[in-house]
């Protein structure tokens, strides 16, 4: 798709976001793809993470997880390609597949061989997609680490409480505020 009509849609775009204030972008991104084969990709992967997810999280948790995991691969991608377009559900789709992973971690113990078996799945998944990424330049990797990473804090605080997911949605804000403070900082002279 042409990237100058996925920009006119809301695609994350760093000239947009700093130079004019179009911060809904960081949002808009996430619900817009490239065409069919990456939105049933994105599709697939989330209904492949998103039912055992559903499973150990409670509702308000995973769209809380999902939500900023997505939220915090934009700014992951931002602050590595800021001139860059960007669209896509992967980072938030990485959130969830890493909330998992901060959960098994969590109850290894307890679950034993399923916790086992998942992640050694885990690595096998985040190994594929570190080759993919490498292989093909459009994937941007940026977005999917920061996902991961969001997700597996919420996957691990959650863990421990599911009625966390206030405090973690407060933090995640928190964080997302401060990155981009910090980007829209770095970034005034080079946008």
């Amino acid at each position: 798709m042409d990237t100058r009509v996925l920009v006119s849609f809301g695609a994350l775009y760093g000239p947009l976001i700093f130079g004019y204030d179009e911060w809904w972008r960081l949002l808009s991104a996430m619900f817009l793809h490239g065409g069919m084969t990456h939105l049933l990709m994105n599709m697939f992967s989330l209904y492949i993470v998103g039912r055992p997810a559903q499973i150990y999280f409670e509702k308000r948790a995973f769209l809380a997880i999902y939500f900023f995991a997505g939220l915090i691969g934009a700014v992951a991608s931002l602050a590595v390609h800021p001139q860059s377009v960007g669209i896509g559900a992967s980072g938030a789709i990485f959130g969830i597949f890493g909330a998992l992973a901060g959960f098994f971690l969590v109850h290894r113990e307890r679950i034993g061989a399923q916790s086992k078996m998942f992640m050694k799945n885990f690595g096998v998944i985040i190994a594929l997609n570190v080759l993919l990424g490498l292989s093909i330049p459009s994937i941007d990797m940026s977005a999917h680490i920061g996902g991961l990473a969001a997700g597996l804090i919420g996957g691990v605080l959650l863990s421990y409480n599911p009625r966390w997911w206030l405090f973690y949605s407060v933090s995640m804000v928190l964080a997302v505020c401060s990155a981009l403070f910090y980007l829209q900082g770095s970034y005034a002279s080079v946008l």
